[in-house]
């Protein structure tokens, strides 16, 4: 019986979550599967991958065979690594505690690297969002200049259209004393 290591489709519609099977290759994409050996969740950032290492190391041994998505899953998750040791260990080309120590480090770089990354993601949105705050306070600075041109406009007419009624008012009362004045 030929098999397959592949993704078997579950979530809602535009929210893809699949789960990682090995199945005949004659069973329908979502039907009958042999076993489940893990998920994979591409809806994070980065995905989300859960994976029973040993039971996917075995199968691909025993000579499954993945489809392109789960191969690069695997390889990213260091199946294919793990193997590729296993099989120089096979050769005798060096021993198991070796084949280990180089798998550890290997595991060890590869989350190095996604720790970094994480890193420059986190800096990436906290300028962006530094950035943006600055653009606020920008635009909002503007606005307030011209809320004051504004107010200053306002209180200018205020004022000038107050003044020439202050004129009119202050002219009579400064004649009314001449005229008396003129009377006596």
């Amino acid at each position: 019986m030929a098999t397959k290591i592949r993704l078997q489709r579950h979530g809602r519609k535009s929210y893809a979550f699949y789960s990682i099977v090995i199945a005949d290759v004659r069973a329908p994409r979502d039907g009958k599967f042999i076993e489940k050996i893990g998920t994979y969740n591409p809806n994070t950032n980065p995905a989300t991958v859960d994976l029973k290492f040993d039971r996917a190391l075995d199968w691909v041994m025993k000579g499954a065979q993945p489809t392109d998505t789960v191969r690069n899953i695997l390889s990213r998750e260091g199946v294919y690594m793990k193997k590729h040791l296993m099989g120089g260990v096979a050769k005798g080309a060096f021993g198991e505690a070796e084949a280990d120590a180089k798998f550890e480090a290997w595991k060890n770089n590869k989350q190095s690297g996604l720790a970094a990354l994480k890193v420059k993601d986190e800096e990436a949105k906290k300028a962006e969002a530094k950035a943006r705050l600055e653009a606020e306070k920008k635009v909002n600075a503007e606005k307030a200049k011209a809320l004051a041109e504004k107010k200053a406009a306002e209180e200018a007419e205020k004022a000038a259209a107050e003044a020439p009624a202050e004129e009119a008012t202050e002219a009579p009362a400064e004649e009314a004393p001449a005229a008396e004045a003129a009377a006596e």
